[in-house]
């Protein structure tokens, strides 16, 4: 049977590479005694499919991975039967068995939401600049992918963009799409604040709230929310 799982991961875990979480999530697999399908070939691997990557140094609430397993029982175990065998910081907080034909999450997800935690900047200057980007009809950003830099306008990639304040802090609540050549958080930043040089260090925390896919013309999880009794929301944490 094949299980999507919805994981975060918080805290100092976030300094852990994509490819380091799937290591993580191949021994947590061992470790819980899940009977793993593997690929064939030279070199079997356990047929895990991640969602959208996660930069490091980025948290996320909202992370999905598909396992395929051999044997068939009740998913709401997994939860408990997973997290203990994950890292500190990656908790497994809703699961579901989903058909093997189901799309694969990585072309599936449109869009995602971004909380951005915000230091040294003024909500004032915040404001000024998210007016002004949002205003525009266009924003052209260069942009370096695959050793080959080019100037796109990152405009139409933000769907959403809203200050507001986390725990007397200031944030910005971002809706980015996916599609095309999706636009990273970090380049939001650049795009946002041009005339700082040092903009990352600006920013002192940037977390996913949500993946979202579209179905029968709504926006709706990858994960439903009733596959778990699990509360979440979009909150700034």
């Amino acid at each position: 049977m094949r299980v999507r799982l919805r994981f975060s991961k918080t805290g100092k875990v976030r300094f852990t590479s994509h490819r380091d979480v799937a290591r993580m999530w191949e021994r947590a697999l061992r470790r819980s005694g899940l009977k793993v399908v593997y690929t064939e070939g030279f070199s079997p691997r356990p047929k895990m499919h991640f969602g959208l990557a996660l930069s490091t140094g980025h948290e996320s609430l909202a992370e999905y991975i598909d396992v395929d397993l051999v044997d068939t029982f009740d998913p709401h175990d997994l939860p408990e039967r997973l997290t203990p065998a994950l890292p500190i910081g990656i908790d497994v907080t809703a699961v579901m068995v989903i058909d093997r034909s189901a799309p694969s999450l990585q072309a599936d997800v449109t869009l995602c939401s971004w909380v951005f935690t915000l230091c040294d900047v003024t909500p004032a200057e915040i404001e000024a600049k998210v007016e002004h980007f949002l205003a525009s009809p266009s924003v052209m950003l260069t942009r370096s992918r695959k050793g080959t830099e080019g100037c796109d306008d990152v405009r139409p990639a933000v769907k959403s963009l809203v200050v507001s304040d986390n725990q007397g802090q200031p944030c910005m609540l971002a809706e980015i799409a996916t599609e095309g050549r999706g636009l990273r958080p970090a380049e939001l930043m650049q795009a946002l604040f041009p005339d700082i040089d040092d903009v990352d260090e600006r920013v002192s925390r940037v977390l996913r709230t949500h993946q979202w896919i579209e179905a029968d013309g709504a926006r709706v999880e990858p994960l439903p929310l009733e596959a778990t009794p699990a509360t979440h929301t979009e909150v700034c944490v």
